[in-house]
Order: C-alpha cells, then sequence, then structure tokens
C-alpha cells in the first residue's frame, strides 16, 4: 500500500478553559497531503444556473443573554488576535484566568436589558436589513442576487453563510462587513475569516470584498436624515435640539492607529461630513469614543468622561447618534441609552436625546444597495443583457453534454 505523507494542522480555540477539561473546540482541521490541501468532496452539478451572493457581515451576539451563552461569545470574540494584539501565551491566562470568569455574568444582565422577544437586537435588525437588501436588488436587476446574513462571532457564523450561499449556487461573492469605518479588529477579522473558510473549498468562486463607506455620499445622507427626523420628532413634541450633538463611535486602543489603522481618521471625517450636511458649526458638535475594556489608553476624548463633564461647561441637553454601529446593539440600548445618559444626568444634565442606528430603514437601505451595486459592477448578473430563459437552456444543454461524456452529477 503506498504511504503518504500527512501534516496535520489543529488549532484549538479559547474556549478551552483548563487542560483536564474535555470541552476542546477544534478551530481548524486542515489536512495537506503533498502540499495540496485536501478539501471536502465537491457540491458541483453540471448544468446548475449560477448566482450572486451577497453575505452581509456583523460582529455579532450570544446566542441567549446568560452567563455561560455570554462566556462562549466573549471566549470567542475575545481570542481573535485582530482584536486583542498581544502576547498569545500572556493573554490566555489572563482571558480564562480572570476575564471569562468574571466578566460573563455582569454582561449577561446588561443582555437582559436589552433583549427582546425578537432575541438579540443586533441579529433581529441585520435580519431585517438582509431581507430589504434582497428585495430592493431583486427588483433591481435581471439576474439571480441572493443576500445571506454572518457574524464573526457567534451565530450565524461566516462559515455557515457562505456555505449556504454556495449551496444555493452562488459562483460569485462579495461580501459587506456592515462597519462603515475600517479596522482591522473589524473588517480585518471578517476578511481573515472568510478566506478562512474559502481555504478548504476546491472550487473557489469569484470573490470581492468592501473595505469600508465611511465616506459614501448615500451614507452620510442617511445619518444626517435621521438626525433631522429625530430633532423634527423631539420638536414636534416640544422638545428643544440639543445643546450639542455628539458622534459616539467604538474605541479601539490608541496603540492600533499609532501603529496604522485608519478607524480613527474614518470617524473623524464621517462625523466631519455629516456636521456639514447639517450645516453645524464647529462648537455645534463633537466626536467621542465608547466602550473602553481594560487599563490601556484608547481613542480619545472618551464618551463617558464627556458626558460627565459637559454639564459643568454649561452644556445641559445633548444629542447622541453612534454612526459606526449599522444596527443598534448592547453598545447603543444599553451602555449610550441607559448607562451613559445615567451619568449625564447625575452630572447635572438635563435632556439626553440618543438617536437610533440607522437600522432597516429606508434611506440606510438605499445606500448599502448603491454600496453593493458598485462593486457587483461588471459581473454577469448586473448586465443588461441577461437572459434567464437563454441560459437555462444553455444550462441544460450542458449537463446533457456533460452526463453523456460520462459525468455523475
Amino acid at each position: 500500500m503506498k504511504k503518504f505523507h500527512l501534516q496535520i494542522w489543529l488549532e484549538l480555540d479559547s474556549q478551552i478553559c483548563h487542560p483536564s477539561s474535555c470541552n476542546y473546540s477544534i478551530k481548524r482541521f486542515r489536512i495537506y497531503k503533498n502540499n495540496f490541501i485536501v478539501s471536502e468532496k465537491s457540491t458541483y452539478m453540471h448544468g446548475a444556473q449560477e448566482k450572486l451572493g451577497i453575505l452581509l457581515v456583523n460582529l455579532g451576539s450570544p446566542d441567549a443573554p446568560t452567563p455561560s451563552a455570554v462566556r462562549k461569545y466573549l471566549a470567542q470574540f475575545l481570542s481573535d488576535p485582530r482584536v486583542i494584539e498581544a502576547n498569545r501565551f500572556i493573554w490566555w491566562f489572563a482571558l480564562h484566568g480572570v476575564i471569562l470568569r468574571i466578566r460573563p455574568p455582569r454582561s449577561a444582565k446588561s443582555y437582559q436589558k436589552v433583549w427582546t422577544e425578537d432575541g438579540s437586537p443586533l441579529i433581529h435588525f441585520s435580519r431585517l436589513q438582509t431581507q430589504a437588501i434582497q428585495k430592493k436588488l431583486e427588483d433591481r436587476f435581471r439576474g439571480h442576487v441572493i443576500a445571506d446574513l454572518a457574524m464573526t462571532y457567534g451565530n450565524p457564523s461566516i462559515k455557515s453563510g457562505l456555505e449556504a450561499l454556495r449551496k444555493a449556487g452562488a459562483r460569485r461573492l462579495l461580501i459587506l462587513p456592515l462597519y462603515p469605518q475600517y479596522s482591522a479588529t473589524t473588517t480585518a477579522a471578517v476578511f481573515d475569516q472568510v478566506t478562512d473558510v474559502l481555504k478548504g473549498w476546491r472550487w473557489l468562486p469569484d470573490l470581492r470584498m468592501i473595505n469600508q463607506y465611511h465616506d459614501h455620499p448615500k451614507y452620510i445622507e442617511a445619518l444626517a436624515n435621521s438626525i433631522q427626523k429625530q430633532w423634527a420628532a423631539n420638536e414636534h413634541n416640544g422638545q428643544k435640539r440639543g445643546d450639542l450633538l455628539l458622534f459616539s463611535f467604538h474605541g479601539i486602543p490608541q496603540r492600533y492607529v499609532d501603529n496604522g489603522d485608519p478607524y480613527f481618521c474614518h470617524c473623524q471625517k464621517t462625523a466631519r461630513l455629516v456636521a456639514e450636511k447639517l450645516a453645524l458649526k464647529a462648537e455645534e458638535w463633537k466626536v467621542v469614543f465608547q466602550s473602553r475594556f481594560g487599563r490601556e489608553a484608547w481613542l480619545q476624548p472618551y464618551c463617558s468622561l464627556t458626558l460627565q463633564e459637559l454639564p459643568t461647561s454649561g452644556v445641559k441637553s445633548v444629542d447622541v447618534i453612534c454612526p459606526g454601529f449599522a444596527a443598534d446593539c448592547l453598545e447603543t440600548l444599553e451602555e449610550i441609552q441607559m448607562e451613559n445618559k445615567a451619568l449625564f444626568i447625575e452630572a447635572g444634565g438635563e435632556t439626553f436625546n440618543y438617536i437610533p442606528c440607522l437600522n432597516d430603514n429606508t434611506d440606510h437601505i438605499d445606500a448599502l444597495c448603491e454600496i453593493l451595486t458598485a462593486h457587483m459592477f461588471g459581473w454577469p448578473e448586473t448586465m443588461p443583457n441577461w437572459d434567464a430563459g437563454k441560459l437555462a437552456v444553455e444550462a441544460k444543454k450542458s449537463r446533457e453534454r456533460a452526463l453523456a461524456m460520462g459525468a455523475k452529477k
């Protein structure tokens, strides 16, 4: 019997609590034979009609607002070297020895405050976005365009999303991370997982990935319209516009930006373009950063500290929007609308108005579809001469020829 040299790579994910535990979870299992990957058996079928698949990706959420579910989610999230740039050996012990023992119960209580009958707000709004985009693109193009949803961490996973699109016949893939401002901690983490999955595919699809859309005119317009609508609704209810408009973005360590991450600049540009669209003066708006984790210096000014300081400088009323979040989630609904609002009021503030994320509102869906369309250009499904009937006939003939030549399927 001929012998083959097999090189096996196992990478254990961070759900390991102790070396003696039986809860080992294999993140990757790849077998290489003569330096070529041995992937799963092909699902290809002759004559199958090809489609264009779109995968929308957001960060993720635990499966339930419970300590165990949150622990599992945080273990995956905080083990990503894109998120935590630290010595892996030291970080493993910090994560499993301290953080995953302390943080899950506290975070679970926070998730419980925003959990609804529809489950996680982030997952719920992301699904609505996916459905609306699917319908709009179906109406716009003659070709078969299918959209699916995935989360970088938790469920539905990027792997399941890609597999679903492949099973549906997608031979062209467009990946849209729902992070308007690029960061290695978010967008690059999506690209890492997508390419990891594709390493196990024998027949790779055409692939395009959208890097960012922080200054796209439609996105800026959607944000400005959202703010104006909120102001109009508040005025209708007898409430004045805030003394200051705060743009709160998720923070990242200052060190990451110092090392070349463009995130800070993208955040600043988004806020500036929206302020210009609203004709705001320099003293009428401000950029802040939230969600600081750990003792290391993060991007500043910090949202929580700013809100505590504003009342002493005479700012008693604020409007807060979070442009970096495509959908409302724990960080917007609990951290901003509840926790930071309380800090502002306790410090002497009087009125705190949170402006919801764009979620699935029409302007946002239009913007995302414009962004997707620009990156779909040139693919057959987007061309005006695309003919479903003609392609179906050609596919049938192709299958007949293949079967006649001995193809199994």
